[in-house]
C-alpha cells in the first residue's frame, strides 16, 4: 500500500500541521513526554511525524504506530501552545489512518475488539457488571493476580467497586421544579449509565431543582467518544449518527452530559462529519447545543434551592477533556466555591492526566498506572477529605491508583457535592 494512500486522510489537515512552529512549550505538559523523555512521544514530535507522512518521508510502521498509541489525546499541548495549533483533530485522523492502514499483532486486536464490543454497549456492560462483587474479591488475591496476564489483571484492578455502583434509574421525562427555565437533553452514557447510576440520578436531581426540565430519551446510545478517540472513525460516526437522531426528535434547548470525555466528542460532531453533507449541517446544529452539566448550572445565574452547609476538604480533579478540551475550568469550581463550609485545597500537577484517557489504561496499563501514581500521590498530598471530578475514566483511575497506595479518599462527581448541599445530607462516600 502506497505511503499517499497511508496518510492521504491526513493531506487536508496540512494547514494546522504546518500552524505548529516547533517552539516546545507542549513538552513539560505532555503525559508521554513526561514519562518517556522522547521527542516523538510529545505532540512536536507527533506533528513532525505527520508532516513526514504526507510528504511520503516516513511509513506507517510499528515504531511510527508506538508513538501515536502513547498519546493520551488529554490535549494539554492545546492549552500550553502559544500558536493555537488545534491537536485534537490531527491525533485523531491519524489515528483513524493508523486503524485503516495498519495490522495489529493478533492479541492486541483481538483485546481492542473485545473492549469495543463491550464498552459502548450498556446492556452488554451489565452483564459484565453481574459478577463485580467476585471480580472485587479478586484484587485482594495478590497470589492468583500474579498469575494473571497484564492486561486482565489490569481491568480487574480498574473494576469499579460493586457496593457503589448501580444502575441510574432516570426517567425519560422529568419536569422542572417550578418556573421552567430550560428543557434540556440529557446524555445518560455508557460506563456512565452502568456503573455510575447514581451520578447520572444526581444530575437530573439538580437539574430539575435549578428548573430544567429534563428529558432522556430511550433511543439514545453511545455518543461514539471512545471510538473517535481511538480512531475508528466510522463506529464513531454511526454512534453520532443514532444519538444526533434522537436528539433532533426530543426537542431540546440544550444537551446535556456529565461526562467530559463525551461531551468533548460531541462538541467536535462538526468536524467529525465535515465530509458528510447529509449530516454536517445536523451535527453542527447538534455540536451548537452540547453543555457539560456545570457549564448550564454556572450559566443559570442565582441558584433556586438552598445550599446547606459541607464541612469538607474538597480537591477538585479537572478531567483533561473538560479543562483542556473544552476550556471549562472555573464554572466546577465557582459551583463548589458556593458551597457553604467546603473548602477548595489546590493540587499539585492539577493540568496532567491521571492516565485514564479513555481505553489508555486499558491499552497502556503501565504507563497509565505510573501515571496514576503521581496523582494520587499529589492529591494526598493535599489531604482532601473527599475528590470531585467530571468524568467517569478519571473516577475509576484516580480511585485505583488511591486504593493500589493503600489510601482511603472518596472520588465523587461535582454533581454529588451539589445534590448532597442542595438536599441537606452528607456526600455519599
Amino acid at each position: 500500500m502506497g505511503l499517499t494512500t497511508e496518510f492521504s486522510s491526513l493531506t487536508p489537515l496540512e494547514p494546522l500541521i504546518d500552524k505548529c512552529v516547533h517552539c516546545g512549550f507542549c513538552l513539560p505538559t505532555c503525559p508521554s513526554y513526561i514519562l518517556l523523555g522522547q521527542e516523538m512521544d510529545s505532540p512536536r514530535g507527533r506533528i513532525y511525524m505527520m508532516k513526514a507522512g504526507t510528504e511520503g518521508r516516513i511509513t506507517m510502521n510499528e515504531g511510527m504506530v508506538a508513538h501515536f498509541d502513547t498519546c493520551l489525546g488529554c490535549m494539554a499541548c492545546e492549552t500550553a501552545c502559544p500558536s493555537g495549533v488545534r491537536y485534537a483533530p490531527l491525533v485523531e485522523e491519524t489515528r483513524a489512518a493508523i486503524e485503516h492502514h495498519h495490522r495489529r499483532p493478533l492479541g492486541e486486536r483481538l483485546f481492542r475488539r473485545l473492549l469495543f464490543s463491550l464498552l459502548p454497549y450498556p446492556t452488554r456492560l451489565r452483564l459484565f457488571a453481574l459478577p463485580l462483587a467476585l471480580v472485587n474479591a479478586l484484587r485482594g488475591q495478590k497470589a492468583f493476580m500474579s498469575l494473571l496476564p497484564g492486561k486482565l489483571r489490569n481491568l480487574i484492578e480498574l473494576a469499579p467497586d460493586a457496593k457503589t455502583s448501580r444502575r441510574s434509574s432516570v426517567a425519560e421525562h422529568t419536569p422542572a421544579t417550578g418556573e421552567k427555565r430550560l428543557r434540556v437533553g440529557f446524555v445518560t452514557g455508557c460506563v456512565q449509565q452502568v456503573f455510575f447510576g447514581h451520578v447520572n440520578d444526581a444530575t437530573v436531581r439538580v437539574l430539575a431543582a435549578e428548573g430544567c426540565e429534563v428529558v432522556a430519551p430511550q433511543s439514545q446510545g453511545c455518543c461514539g467518544a471512545l471510538a473517535l478517540h481511538s480512531g475508528h472513525d466510522e463506529d464513531a460516526r454511526d454512534f453520532a449518527r443514532n444519538l444526533i437522531a434522537s436528539f433532533e426528535r426530543a426537542s431540546v434547548d440544550l444537551v446535556v452530559v456529565n461526562a467530559a470525555g463525551c461531551g468533548s466528542s460531541m462538541k467536535t460532531y462538526g468536524d467529525l462529519f465535515r465530509n458528510d453533507p447529509a449530516w454536517a449541517a445536523r451535527a453542527r446544529a447538534f455540536a451548537a447545543k452540547v453543555r457539560d452539566v456545570t457549564e448550564v448550572l454556572a450559566s443559570l445565574g442565582a441558584p433556586r434551592s438552598p445550599r446547606h452547609r459541607l464541612d469538607l476538604r474538597v480537591a477538585y480533579h479537572d478531567a483533561c477533556h473538560l479543562g483542556h478540551a473544552q476550556g471549562i475550568r472555573q464554572e466546577p469550581r465557582s459551583l463548589l466555591d458556593a458551597i457553604p463550609g467546603l473548602t477548595l485545597v489546590p493540587v499539585a500537577e492539577g493540568d496532567i492526566c491521571c492516565g485514564s484517557a479513555g481505553i489508555f489504561n486499558l491499552v497502556q496499563p503501565e504507563m497509565a498506572a505510573e501515571l496514576g501514581r503521581r496523582k494520587a500521590a499529589n492529591i494526598a498530598a493535599a489531604s482532601p477529605d473527599i475528590i470531585a471530578t467530571t468524568n467517569p475514566g478519571c473516577m475509576l483511575q484516580i480511585n485505583a491508583a488511591a486504593r493500589a497506595a493503600g489510601q482511603n479518599c472518596p472520588i465523587v462527581h461535582v454533581v454529588e457535592v451539589l445534590d448532597a448541599s442542595m438536599r441537606g445530607e452528607q456526600v455519599r462516600r
